[in-house]
């Protein structure tokens, strides 16, 4: 593996890490890792005249998308997202790509980041290592043929991931920091609380494009999470700028 790149990976491997602080840290109460902002103290000067204060700064954030392509709410996905313009990540799984390749290519004509979700969805770290980096190349080797471009993330089905395969698969494994769950819940309410309540700089969010309750969600997330002034990035925006 070429030099920038395994220092590249290595980086991702010290932001898994970092991430793992943060939400221990979430876990009790602590916040970390946001910017501060910029407030307005009150403050007025001799004149009786307000001090001016500068504008807050944006803070990114990333959403993520895992099991597409969906026949139907992947492209109502798409359209929220190009009506915010906004970008985001879609993991795929490769198994659900086939008769769905036109909307493959739309994914990355609007401008958003494909990973791979591996083939069948399957739990990496309870397959040999020859099976579990074949589900992974596999959907890899496809996204290039409909896309042109070859992927550079693999969201790791579960969350568990085999140490060393990011380095021959040359790939880098991205994890989250919030956790909608709007698989099991598929609750709009619940799915903008999650996200809206603990959102904070650089987080990583993890939602499906398989649910309709998940499409209304993100057009609620988008509109609050803007007026609180975050920008949305695409992972790599997150894990290296």
């Amino acid at each position: 593996m070429s030099g920038w790149k395994k220092k590249r990976w290595l980086w991702a491997l010290a932001g898994i890490l970092f991430w793992g602080v943060v939400l221990h840290g979430r876990e009790q109460g602590v916040r970390t890792g946001a910017a501060a902002d910029t407030v307005n103290t009150g403050v007025r000067d001799e004149d009786g005249e307000q001090d001016e204060v500068s504008p807050q700064e944006s803070k990114k954030i990333a959403l993520t998308f895992d099991d597409g392509p969906h026949p139907v709410y992947t492209e109502q996905m798409l359209e929220v997202l190009e009506e915010a313009q906004i970008p985001a990540t879609f993991f795929l799984l490769g198994q659900n790509i086939e008769g769905r390749e036109e909307l493959v290519r739309e994914i990355a004509q609007k401008g958003h980041l494909i990973g791979n979700h591996t083939f069948h969805h399957v739990q990496i770290t309870g397959l040999p290592r020859e099976q579990a980096y074949e589900e992974i190349k596999k959907t890899s080797d496809l996204i290039e043929e409909l896309t042109g471009r070859g992927t550079e993330y693999v969201r790791p089905p579960f969350g568990t991931w085999n140490e060393g395969l990011e380095s021959e698969l040359d790939l880098i494994p991205v994890m989250w920091t919030i956790d909608t769950l709007d698989w099991t819940t598929q609750n709009v309410d619940s799915v903008v609380n999650q996200v809206v309540n603990n959102a904070g700089e650089d987080d990583i969010i993890l939602m499906h494009d398989s649910y309709q309750s998940t499409v209304q969600a993100v057009k609620r997330i988008v509109e609050l999470l803007k007026a609180d002034g975050f920008e949305f990035v695409t992972v790599d925006e997150v894990l290296f700028d």
